[in-house]
């Protein structure tokens, strides 16, 4: 059996559980981060790219997409891998998903305590690249094991491009300082 860390299969069988575990999850992170309330009045003071979304848009936009990964890991798991696998190459297939989605999720979560936390927008690129990368073998993955999977992935990967060139325009229209370290 290949190496894997991942959530347990449980979580994954049930479709309530793959859909609130990660929903909840971000949210708890976004409470987390924004306790004091800052996050909005920092985004609002940070100088914008063109075609940047009011900060109201997060919130449901991330909820809609950790639904829909959570879904997406859900239908992967009952699906089965009838696409041409079996056997050893099934289990493996379905390891190496479980351990590229469960790490994309931790770096997603990561994203937001970088950016708005430590206020490092350099820190907070680097990991959404590795993200996107992660999330790119991941569809990868599941283009081969459940197409549903990865059609579900695919609105999740274009906002990852889209908060990539967000950071990436921030950072250098901010001198890649935001928050207090800018008053310093």
């Amino acid at each position: 059996m290949a190496w894997s860390v991942s959530f347990p299969r449980e979580v994954f069988t049930s479709p309530i559980l793959s859909v609130a575990a990660p929903t909840a999850a971000g949210l708890l992170v976004g409470y987390l981060v924004n306790r004091k309330g800052r996050t909005k009045e920092t985004y609002k003071s940070l100088r914008q790219p063109p075609g940047y979304p009011p900060a109201w848009l997060f919130g449901p936009v991330w909820s809609i997409l950790y639904g829909a990964m959570g879904y997406a890991a859900h239908h992967a798991t009952v699906a089965g891998y009838s696409v041409g696998t079996t056997g050893s190459a099934a289990q493996s297939l379905g390891t190496t998903w479980k351990t590229l989605y469960t790490s994309q999720l931790v770096l997603n979560y990561l994203w937001m305590p970088l950016f708005f936390g430590l206020r490092r927008p350099a820190l907070a690129l680097a990991d959404i690249l590795l993200l996107g990368g992660n999330v790119a073998a991941l569809m990868h993955t599941w283009w081969y094991a459940d197409r549903t999977a990865f059609w579900l992935t695919v609105p999740y990967a274009a906002w990852l491009g889209f908060a990539t060139y967000l950071n990436v325009g921030v950072g250098v229209l901010n001198k890649w300082t935001i928050g207090r370290q800018k008053e310093e």
